[in-house]
């Protein structure tokens, strides 16, 4: 099942305008290009009390033409020390993903979408990594996991 293109770019629009009445702590969110929704660059502050709450983060969107049935293709652009984000901005997150292996559902709005990736920031899974080296000196070093992750956010996150 697909929305029509209008009913699509409706439903995009109106998150859009939710986003700049009333946009959670820390994250900006707008199109790329003009009015063009297709692609959508976002600004996060790092979480409060995490190793990343100096940093501004880039992240890249690209609306799928399933959207809302099919979830957005979230990067991040800039460089993040994380269990569950790669070298190249892939993120592991299960909302992310299409069930039956992921939590995607078409009720999760964008707001809600990078709310929840900036949860995960400052609350890594590392359980669910993609840098298993990273997970295993969060799970059995925390301490030099927590410099490593602020000596990367001064470095690339300012």
């Amino acid at each position: 099942m697909a929305l029509a293109p209008s009913q699509r770019s409706a439903r995009i629009t109106r998150e859009m305008k939710n986003f700049e009445k009333r946009s959670p702590y820390g994250i900006t969110c707008i199109p790329l290009e003009g009015d063009n929704y297709e692609v959508l660059h976002v600004s996060m502050l790092g979480p409060r009390g995490s190793a990343y709450e100096k940093g501004m983060f880039r992240l890249i969107i690209t609306i799928p033409d399933r959207y809302p049935f099919e979830p957005p293709l979230v990067k991040f652009k800039t460089p993040v020390y994380h269990p569950n984000i790669d070298k190249e901005g892939r993120i592991c997150m299960d909302m992310l993903k299409m069930p039956p292996k992921g939590a995607w559902v078409p009720t999760i709005t964008l707001e809600t979408l990078l709310v929840s990736l900036q949860t995960l920031l400052g609350n890594p899974n590392p359980d669910d990594p993609l840098m298993m080296d990273i997970a295993n000196e969060y799970k059995n070093d925390k301490e030099m996991f927590m410099k490593n992750a602020r000596d990367y956010t001064e470095k690339y996150a300012k």
